[in-house]
């Protein structure tokens, strides 16, 4: 690829236009062949990509996506559970109490009763459980140009999949190209020689500059091996939850991989769902290359070029 920047396959694309559609018509009547046909591919062909992209059939993703816009519903609202039922496309409570009790484990009456959003300790607003010096989010830290100017902690009101989603916001006035990023590190041991992809559920509000996932192949000494951080596909505005992904070699000398979401300038961001997965030689890497090229000799010595 050119400047080795990502240039997103017909399928990635594809996908992303696909969610996007899912996203908002959850309230509607939807299913493979509805989704299909805005990607103008045969259901059964667009059945295997989405399901090789996302890691789950279209029918199961339009369920879980509905399923945790319920679970949302129960735990930060009054409405009737026959109500949300109605809401989440099922034609009866006793439908959607079966569904919810094979996703959660427990019927949605008892799921509101446990995970009331009022329930929560410490310090909240607008369902968010902000993170402090005595809190963390298991695996996670927040660092950057100026991490004390953004907050970073999770929302069990704006899920994804699951009972949270992690967030980061800018939370004071900020100077031009202060940024903050959310993120972990592992050993890169298990992964040597491999290409390793990251996918991620990504939801913004009010990205004013840029906002992407990151990730990046470190050896030993930290030199960067190979890195992306989505600066040649940016996120920006305000977006309703869509998969992101990365992809990178990891090199017979990688020590460290890091990855992560960033926040450069004002907005929030949500991510949630992330995978971390081997993929074969004919995925594109989208590392972006961070080397010049070098000229064979001396050039304009005099100045006079």
């Amino acid at each position: 690829m050119e400047g080795g920047h990502l240039q997103l396959s017909r399928y990635q694309e594809m996908i992303q236009h696909s969610l996007f559609y899912i996203e908002n018509h959850l309230h509607e009547e939807i299913g493979l062949e509805d989704v299909a046909s805005k990607a103008a591919l045969s259901p059964y062909h667009y059945h295997r990509v989405f399901r090789d992209e996302v890691g789950m059939t279209v029918v199961d993703y339009i369920r879980h996506r509905r399923m945790s816009l319920a679970s949302t519903a129960l735990r930060s609202t009054d409405a009737g559970i026959l109500d949300i039922s109605l809401a989440c496309g099922f034609e009866s409570q006793e439908a959607f109490t079966r569904a919810f009790r094979k996703m959660y484990g427990m019927p949605p009456g008892r799921f509101r009763k446990l995970f009331d959003l009022k329930l929560f300790t410490g310090k909240t607003r607008g369902g968010e459980i902000e993170m402090n010096t005595t809190t963390a989010i298991k695996g996670w830290m927040l660092t950057g140009s100026h991490p004390q100017n953004y907050e970073m902690g999770l929302d069990p009101a704006e899920v994804h999949q699951g009972k949270a989603s992690g967030y980061l916001k800018a939370v004071t006035p900020m100077e031009p190209n202060e940024f903050a990023t959310m993120m972990q590190q592992f050993k890169a041991d298990k992964y040597v020689g491999k290409r390793m992809k990251l996918t991620g559920f990504v939801k913004t509000d009010r990205v004013e500059a840029f906002c992407g996932l990151w990730m990046r192949v470190d050896n030993q000494v930290q030199d960067v091996l190979q890195f992306d951080n989505m600066h040649d596909r940016p996120i920006t505005g305000t977006q309703p939850w869509n998969q992101y992904s990365i992809v990178l070699d990891v090199p017979a000398e990688s020590a460290v991989i890091s990855f992560g979401v960033i926040l450069n300038g004002k907005g929030k961001v949500w991510v949630d769902s992330f995978r971390f997965e081997e993929v074969d030689l004919n995925t594109p890497v989208t590392h972006m290359e961070t080397e010049y090229e070098m000229s064979d000799e001396p050039l304009n010595l005099s100045f006079e070029e």
